[in-house]
């Protein structure tokens, strides 16, 4: 195991602000989350039905030198402290990302720190690792949230081949459209979970889209289209749309599709560990369905709790701590890269 090779603790402030939530951790030996503070913004995007990238940018600024204090402060460390500094470089919101880059580059600058860019959704994967010491890799990953869907085989710390990807909208994504198109609002993947639990799943049928040439890509733009068409269709003939049943219907879709796929990885590259990541893991329902299926093929099924889900700092930094450990640094160049693809070195 690489921690065991190591005689110190090795402690990383992390910063992440890749989207609408400002955040920073301090992580000891990258598994062990001293403070973990995140100041959230979907009160605020609420208001516009999803994030808005200008107001986004302008409350990181407010808040990135708040959150990195308390941080520390949680943790009972100052800046001279910690070993290292890891930030969330890509992918994300352009103008977010460069909030938490620059900072990040300032405070390695003024304290004379290493100097560590982590990809945002390598975060998500490493979540799985503070909550289940035991696990490690090699292992099946899902990352399903907002902006991404990958599966990935995760064969070592910071050693990633994706297998599948959306080819269209990502999970999270066709959640938010679909719960605003029945009026549930903003965030979708949260309203709909709830909603679900009052309808019947199996009330109407909608398309789990199969992609030819690769079993283990995504596409939800059907599903979404569906939902829309079957909207539109109740309306026209003046009948009563059941939102609980379409919430439930539509979320079976969504749910059989990625256990469907995440099962049949795990199978097939003769793995007996799978983990899920990222906002959309933190559905109970998607949870529940893994849960069944992983037991029942004796495979062992990881997810982080819901607070390492959604976006975070403390994932940031055992995803930095591993990168420390291989000797990644980056200068004080390193820049914001909001299309940045997994195992994309920059």
């Amino acid at each position: 195991m690489m921690e065991s090779t190591q005689k110190k603790d090795i402690y990383i402030l992390a910063i992440e602000s890749s989207c609408d939530e400002t955040a920073a951790s301090v992580v000891k030996n990258g598994r062990e989350v001293l403070s973990n503070i995140i100041s959230s913004q979907i009160d605020l995007h609420t208001l516009y039905g999803g994030v808005v990238p200008e107001i986004a940018s302008r409350k990181h600024i407010e808040k990135i030198n708040q959150v990195i204090e308390q941080a520390l402060e949680q943790a009972g460390m100052t800046l001279k402290e910690v070993d290292a500094i890891a930030v969330t470089y890509g992918p994300g919101l352009v103008g977010a990302l460069l909030v938490g880059v620059s900072a990040a580059k300032a405070l390695a600058f003024a304290a004379q720190k290493p100097l560590i860019g982590v990809h945002h959704i390598e975060g998500h994967i490493s979540a799985n690792f503070i909550e289940n010491k035991e696990l490690e890799p090699p292992f099946v990953c899902l990352v399903v949230s907002g902006g991404h869907s990958h599966l990935v085989v995760v064969k070592d710390y910071g050693e990633y081949e994706i297998i599948g990807r959306t080819r269209d909208d990502a999970a999270g994504e066709a959640f938010d459209k679909v719960a605003r198109a029945i009026g549930l609002g903003y965030p979708g993947g949260p309203k709909i979970d709830k909603l679900s639990k009052e309808g019947n799943p199996d009330a109407i049928h909608f398309p789990r889209a199969k992609v030819e040439d690769n079993a283990y890509d995504f596409s939800f733009s059907g599903l979404k289209s569906a939902v829309l068409n079957y909207l539109n269709s109740c309306q026209m003939k003046g009948e009563t749309v059941n939102r609980a049943d379409v919430a439930a219907s539509f979320q079976k879709a969504v749910i059989d599709v990625l256990v469907e796929h995440g099962i049949h990885a795990v199978q097939q590259y003769g793995l007996n560990k799978f983990a899920i990541a990222g906002g959309v893991a933190s559905n109970s329902s998607l949870r529940a369905a893994f849960e069944k299926e992983c037991t029942k093929r004796n495979i062992a099924f990881y997810h982080p709790s819901p607070i390492f889900c959604t976006d975070n700092a403390a994932m940031i930094g055992v995803a930095g701590y591993y990168e420390y450990l291989k000797g990644v640094r980056h200068g004080y160049d390193l820049n914001a890269v909001p299309n940045l693809r997994l195992g994309e070195r920059i």
